[in-house]
Order: C-alpha cells, then structure tokens, then sequence
C-alpha cells in the first residue's frame, strides 16, 4: 500500500483502492466490497468448497491446522457480534492461527485515553493479522493507511464498518447464492430482492455492489422512503447499468424474487434506549409468504433477527439462513487462506483428494 497522505488515499476512487488493496490481484486487505472483482469471488467460492471438502477427515483437519500454525491474529471487536466475531474465530482455529480478541475498550488502554489508532497500532506489534469491527465508516481503512506508514505492515479485515460496509458478509451472501443457485446456472440472471433497513443495512449496501459483477441481475429494494436505499448506491447501479426497482410491494416482490434477503431495523444507530425484541418492522416474512414464494427461490437473512421472518418460515428448504451462518466461517477460511498465500497448497491437497 503506497502510504501517502490520508486525504489523497480517501479521494481514491474504488479501482485506485482496489489496486491497493490487492496487488498482483490477490487481498491484502479485505476492506470495502469494491475491491473484489469477479474472478476473485468465483477464485474465493472454490476455495471455500475445496476447504470444506478436506475438513471432512481428520488428516485434513490436520492439514489445514498446519497452515497457519506460525501466525496470531487478533480481533478487535469495538462492536458487539455474535456470527461475525464468532465465525473469524472458528476460522482461525481451523487455519491454525492463534486468535486473541478485545471485544469490550472499556478493558483496553482506551479507557485511559489512547487512541483507536494506538490501540490497532500496539496489536500490529504482536499480531500477523488484524480482523476489525468498528462504529466509526472507512476506520478499518484508515487503519490500513496508518499501518502502511509504519514499519510493520500487516492485513487488515474489515468486519463491519459503521453504516458503510460489511464486505465479508458480503462474501459468505455471494457464496451462500451461487450455492443455492447451482442447480440453475449461478447467479447471473437472477432478480435480488432486499427488504428493511436499507438506509443504514451495511450488508445490504456490500451485496448489492457485489451482485453487479453478475451479468443479468436485476435487484429490488423494498422498504418505506425513510429507509429506503441511499443515493450513492442508486447512483453506482445506474453507473453499472444494473436494473433496480424501489417499492413498498412487499408480496409482489416476493412473488418475483429468486432470493430475498431480510433485514433488520438498525437502531442501534437512533439515539435513546435501545428496543428489544420486535420493533415495528415494516414487513414480516410469515408462513403465508411461503406459498406467494417461488419453488427454487430461497430466504436469506444476514441475522440477528427480531421479528422481520417467523420462526415457522425455518423449516422450508428455502429458507437458507442457517446456512449462511456456517458458510460464514468456511468462507472466511478461505478469505485468510488466500490473504496469507496459502490456496496453492489447498489445490494441491484436494487434487490429490479427489483422484
């Protein structure tokens, strides 16, 4: 990463950064979702199938254990998780990598006054890889840039970033889809539909540029105009070409989507006390949705959930959320695998796998 000065890095544009960010066209970093291009999500969905293909034994379980077994990693989790902190550090465990973890500052040396930049700063000293969670938008990119001026230059994960990104979600979400969709020519030609907190949804806003790598895709966004998408992401699938509908139409979209992807309200980002259990949800996938759903489409959900789906809806086959949460961990396997250098010897292993 050329260091340079912090406002010339911002002013980037999202080839210029992914040139940074993976140079000689593999991750570094893995930042923001317009980094990736197509030959690395399809390059990452093999990865991902080929890994769990070798975990299935125990002298593969040994294999991939061997990988990593020199490095540490650690995860600074400024934000509470559940799946994502969770699933990076079952992932590390898998690779070999010994994982440490701040999820609460009030236990760190903030609480004294050091800075979040200090903080990440003194991890790069003792750790091979940061995997970050944080409020403030872009600061996993500024923690790529400040590192880039040091001494020690280690790959930084971006785990979720204030309202702006989530691209390893996004990762898990394509790898969830294309497996869903296999039977039926991918994911090209398929029409996306989104559905709640779309304003501040991260993962939604990571998806959805991911999905316009996919030729034919047509995306939908259901919510009322306060949450609706914003215009930034409205003005790059115009840029793309991407068809896309606003609406508040939730069953006829349902009754069109090949997969539709709930979310939840995010107010952990409104001021005053937090809502527990349902909140107001403007719609509600239920039971009924299930027969205006087509045979072959699938339900997806990045989770937590409140009341946005039924507990009912968890038993059809096309409700494939569950499954996103394993294929979570086994996609950040191969994100890490790929970040260190290491899928070269995955092929060669499952090569001699399959003979």
């Amino acid at each position: 990463m050329s260091a340079g000065s912090w406002a010339a890095f911002q002013a980037m544009g999202p080839e210029e950064k992914r040139a940074v960010f993976q140079p000689g066209g593999r991750p570094f970093h893995a930042l923001i979702a317009e980094q990736f291009d197509r030959a690395f999500l399809d390059r990452l969905c093999e990865l991902t199938t080929r890994a769990r293909r070798i975990a299935k034994t125990r002298g593969g379980r040994l294999f991939l254990q061997d990988l990593l077994c020199d490095r540490r990693a650690m995860l600074y989790f400024a934000q509470p998780s559940t799946r994502t902190f969770l699933s990076f550090y079952a992932a590390c465990q898998i690779v070999g990598l010994h994982p440490a973890e701040v999820r609460d500052t009030s236990t760190s040396s903030e609480l004294k006054g050091e800075s979040p930049e200090d903080s990440v700063r003194t991890f790069s000293s003792y750790f091979d890889l940061i995997i970050m969670r944080h409020p403030v938008g872009g600061f996993a990119e500024r923690i790529a840039w400040l590192l880039s001026n040091t001494d020690r230059v280690v790959p930084v994960i971006n785990a979720g970033s204030g309202k702006d990104q989530h691209p390893t979600q996004a990762l898990l979400d394509i790898y969830t889809l294309q497996r869903s969709f296999e039977a039926r020519g991918g994911i090209e030609g398929k029409r996306i539909v989104f559905v709640g907190d779309l304003a501040r949804g991260r993962t939604v806003r990571s998806l959805a540029r991911l999905l316009m790598l996919y030729p034919g895709v047509s995306q939908c966004f259901v919510a009322p105009e306060s949450l609706q998408i914003g215009s930034d992401l409205t003005a790059a699938l115009d840029a793309a070409g991407v068809p896309y509908t606003c609406t508040t139409d939730f069953d006829r979209a349902v009754s069109e989507a090949d997969a539709v992807y709930m979310t939840r309200i995010q107010d952990e980002w409104d001021a005053g006390p937090k809502r527990a259990g349902g909140d107001g949800h403007p719609f509600h996938f239920t039971e009924r949705h299930l027969d205006l759903l087509r045979p072959e489409a699938v339900v997806l959900h990045p989770l937590p959930r409140r009341d946005e789906i039924a507990p009912e809806v968890d038993a059809d086959p096309r409700a494939v959320y569950w499954r996103q949460v394993r294929n979570g961990m086994w996609v950040r396997v191969a994100l890490i695998l790929s970040i260190f250098e290491k899928d070269a010897e995955v092929d060669r292993y499952h090569a001699d796998l399959v003979r």
